[in-house]
């Protein structure tokens, strides 16, 4: 049994030389896990930060674009009550504008005086009789100062 016994032992000695190479390849293999691990936790804890900073700013953005749209609410809103404040001015200005300007027609000289219109436009009837001419217009027509700057203002209002 002595053959047998030796065989035995140098095919265990075989197999323990195996078995210590493999455990060998096995413990280089788990170093670089630990070191791919450790790698590891550092990139998910950055993602981790970045995701938590990312939330941060997105709450910032709501809040600011949140604000901004009130914001801008409440401008539309005064401007459309500005634009319909504007609205009646305009309305009101042209209207005026058109009885002045009939009041100036009425009031020049070498024309029969038509009768002047009584409301809204008594204050200014005394003015415009008061206001002396300056020249004639190219057609000859005698015009004031005053019907000038009227003339032009009406012109540049529509």
């Amino acid at each position: 049994m002595s053959g047998m016994e030796s065989w035995l032992e140098i095919l265990l000695s075989g197999l323990l030389v195996m078995t210590l190479f493999h455990a060998l390849r096995l413990e280089r293999a788990l170093g670089v896990l630990r070191r791919d691990r450790a790698a590891l936790e550092q990139l998910v804890a950055g993602f981790n930060e970045s995701t938590r900073q990312a939330e941060a700013g997105i709450e910032r953005l709501r809040t600011v674009a949140d604000g901004a749209g009130r914001q801008i609410t409440r401008q539309v809103e005064q401007a459309k009550a500005l634009k319909n404040d504007l609205s009646f001015l305009t309305e009101r200005g042209e209207k005026l504008a058109d009885q002045l300007d009939d009041m100036i027609r009425q009031s020049r000289p070498g024309r029969e005086p038509e009768a002047l219109p009584q409301a809204n436009t008594a204050w200014a009837r005394p003015a415009l009789q008061a206001v002396p001419t300056e020249g004639r217009e190219g057609d000859g027509r005698v015009r004031s100062q005053a019907e000038k700057e009227l003339l032009r203002a009406l012109r540049m209002a529509r």
